[in-house]
């Protein structure tokens, strides 16, 4: 199980990267590995405005169909298109080329909310 040490980290097992105030939200190896073979994305639509807690699409796999929660607030400026003929880009590359949405955030002070790497670890292995 992979956990980066630079991203931020949700319960629902979403992770944020913040590149000045630009959010990338995907989930993370852990999810994926428990999902396993991802088959479908619902993608969210450009330019939504979102609250963090929203719901702003699902994950289709194997073993189970999860919503995707965003962990932070405020506009959604691109989505991964890839996804869409290749889901399973999120089991192969999760933190790379598997991201899910860039959010325009609007509230960086709501990662402190979230988990660091060190803190996800001790909460996927119960802790």
């Amino acid at each position: 199980m992979k956990i980066l040490d630079d991203l931020y980290y949700a319960e629902s097992h979403e992770w944020v990267k913040i590149d000045n105030n630009i959010a990338f939200i995907g989930i993370s190896d852990y999810a994926q590995n428990e999902l396993g073979e991802v088959v479908y994305v619902d993608l969210p639509e450009e330019d939504t405005e979102i609250g963090a807690g929203d719901v702003i699409g699902s994950i289709e796999a194997a073993k189970a169909v999860v919503d995707l929660v965003s962990p932070v607030s405020g506009r959604i400026i691109a989505v991964n298109q890839d996804l869409n003929d290749s889901p399973n880009l999120i089991n192969e590359s999760a933190y790379e080329n598997g991201w899910i949405v860039k959010v325009e955030a609007t509230d960086t002070s709501e990662l402190e909310s979230l988990m660091t790497a060190k803190d996800y670890k001790q909460f996927v292995e119960g802790k």
